[in-house]
């Protein structure tokens, strides 16, 4: 844990109000563009679904614009403020889906979505834009020609794992250090030194927002200090670290400014194309949860944004740094100050798994969020999970009602009765229940335990009084119709997760209400995790959380968590990335003056 005293002031203006899979790396390459695509926006209108709305605001004569983007998750969003922080347009992009090897070419599609949101802001309000600034998904990672700028291979998104590269980069980084998780930047980076040979000499990392910004500026090679985190860089001393220095592939990484600073003006053919002036300038950007943060406004240390998009980003205002890669904690410097947090891969890809968006509408009206639900789940997308815990192999948890027995109350009785003996010291029941457990239960019920299970009691005693339970009517079951009802039930559940089928959170109530009830409260309760551990190791304690993201709009899901949390939880008023990104626009604006 580290003070952060006396550095350099990242000030933001005053005047405002409050205000794809989880999965292993792979090698296969990415076809490169040519340069005559570079610029050119996608051919097919219907593959991007946009929304553009002017708010009708009188600007003053002579008043500049400051334009925000932000490339989250599942789309692209732009908004565009005056330096009071009043939004004059703003708009989303679906991406485009292109195709490459039978796979998503998202360099293609991000610079598609890049483009068309240009084309989206109004004719009349461009020649206004002053600034731009743009915001990526964190630790998604791009190698390119140091010369073209032409990705070299398919990008490292931001949740895949490189666990191939894992045990090299713990060799050089102190223990713990943001890196030390198969999902860093610096993984990544080391997974592709170790594949690659031809490239090595010519090659440059980007991150997504880099990459995105150089289209507009084309100066190759500069990030900043939000982004570089997760690649080593350490923010306190604003300098790659020695041992990062002394790799070979540290001839790869990026200049670092800080966040919102002036990189250059606009190229002259981006000018021309879309009708901006020539002393637009392109401002260095930050992560995606950081500009979610700074849209919040929330400026105290005990503030807390959670980010409720595709997945659930948390940050914390704190006096206090906290680095600790076991649990998938960093920190990123804001001024004086940390944003201690993580990324959780929970969250509403999970929810769009099983409703609709009129669905989610619906059935949340008919919550009752002062009541507790029952089920408990870990809502997961796929396998693998990087805060609050940093477990590449976690799977969704099924709920404890269906342990042993499917859609019964009764095998309750059963689980507390395991829980409060402590049967299963060792076995992740908290977390998650597995095919291990169920032959766990299976050794515990037999009179006659096999002698090779050390790991597993053999008290004839505990074993008596637990027949005893069953005799008694306590759990209402008989051992072998426990046992047996069990295993088919996860033995089916794990062969389905293991082929790819769509996953399931069981059990499933007949009412689509009390299901997606479960859903929510589960999520809350990872959130409510997540901050706990923050406290525990070492950060201000959260006093009050703001919501961002699509999340944020569901009332009776604000009040679900905060009961959960037993916080004062409360929308931002400004809840999207890209009104943050556009306040870094507007901080390099006004230093550029200066």
């Amino acid at each position: 844990m580290t003070a952060l005293v006396h550095l350099p002031t990242l000030s933001f203006p005053s005047p405002f109000s409050q205000s794809q899979q989880h999965g292993h790396c792979s090698s296969r390459k990415l076809s490169v563009p040519r340069k005559d695509q570079l610029y050119k926006t996608v051919s097919k209108p219907r593959s991007i679904m946009a929304l553009a709305s002017n708010k009708e605001s009188d600007i003053l004569a002579g008043e500049r614009l400051y334009l925000g983007m932000d490339f989250g998750t599942s789309g692209a969003r732009y908004a565009l403020i005056d330096k009071q922080g009043i939004i004059h347009s703003e708009g989303k992009r679906e991406y485009p889906v292109f195709m490459s090897e039978e796979k998503m070419d998202w360099v293609r599609s991000w610079r598609a979505a890049l483009f068309s949101l240009l084309q989206d802001v109004p004719v009349h309000l461009r020649p206004l834009v002053a600034s731009i600034s743009i915001d990526g998904t964190s630790a998604t990672t791009l190698i390119v020609d140091s010369n073209t700028g032409e990705p070299l291979w398919r990008p490292f998104l931001y949740n895949e794992s490189c666990p191939d590269a894992l045990p090299m980069v713990k060799s050089v980084a102190p223990a713990n250090h943001t890196v030390c998780s198969g999902s860093s930047t610096l993984c990544k980076l080391v997974s592709w030194w170790n594949i690659e040979e031809s490239n090595k000499k010519s090659a440059l990392l980007l991150h997504q927002a880099d990459w995105l910004l150089w289209l507009l500026h084309g100066k190759l090679g500069v990030s900043d200090y939000n982004n570089a985190l997760k690649v080593g860089y350490d923010p306190a001393s604003d300098s790659y670290p020695p041992w990062l220095h002394s790799q070979p592939y540290s001839q790869l990484l990026p200049s670092v400014i800080a966040p919102g600073t002036s990189i250059g003006n606009l190229k002259e053919d981006i000018r021309t194309q879309f009708g901006l002036q020539e002393d637009c300038i392109v401002c260095a950007g930050t992560t995606d949860s950081i500009a979610a943060f700074l849209a919040a406004r929330a400026t105290q240390p005990g503030k807390a944004v959670t980010s409720l998009g595709s997945t659930l980003a948390i940050k914390l205002l704190s006096t206090m740094r906290i680095d600790d890669a076991r649990f998938g904690v960093y920190s990123h410097r804001l001024d004086d100050k940390w944003l201690v947090g993580g990324a959780s891969n929970t969250g509403g890809a999970v929810l769009k798994q099983f409703f609709t968006d009129e669905q989610l509408q619906k059935l949340s009206e008919q919550i009752n969020p002062v009541e507790a639900s029952p089920l408990d789940y870990y809502p997961l997308k796929a396998v693998g999970e990087r805060f609050p815990v940093a477990d590449p192999n976690l799977v969704p948890r099924y709920s404890i009602l269906v342990a042993f027995v499917v859609g019964t109350q009764k095998c309750l009785a059963l689980v507390n009765f395991i829980q409060s003996k402590a049967i299963f010291p060792y076995c992740a029941l908290g977390e998650y229940l597995t095919i291990l457990l169920i032959k766990a239960l299976n050794i515990v019920l037999s009179p006659s335990p096999p002698k090779n299970q050390a790991n597993f009691p053999k008290n004839k005693v505990l074993i008596d009084e637990f027949h005893d339970c069953l005799e008694a009517g306590d759990c209402g079951m008989n051992c072998d119709s426990v046992y047996s009802e069990s295993v088919t039930v996860r033995k089916h559940e794990v062969l389905q997760f293991k082929t790819g089928s769509k996953i399931r959170l069981h059990p499933r109530p007949e009412s689509d209400v009390e299901y997606l009830h479960g859903i929510l409260e589960s999520i809350a309760h990872i959130e409510a995790k997540a901050y706990n551990l923050l406290k525990d190791l070492g950060a201000t304690q959260v006093e009050e959380v703001f919501t961002a993201g699509g999340g944020a709009k569901n009332e009776k899901w604000t009040k679900i968590r905060e009961r959960v949390l037993g916080l004062p939880v409360s929308r931002a008023k400004q809840t999207e990335a890209a009104y943050g990104a556009a306040l870094l626009a507007l901080k390099g604006a006004q230093h550029d003056s200066c």
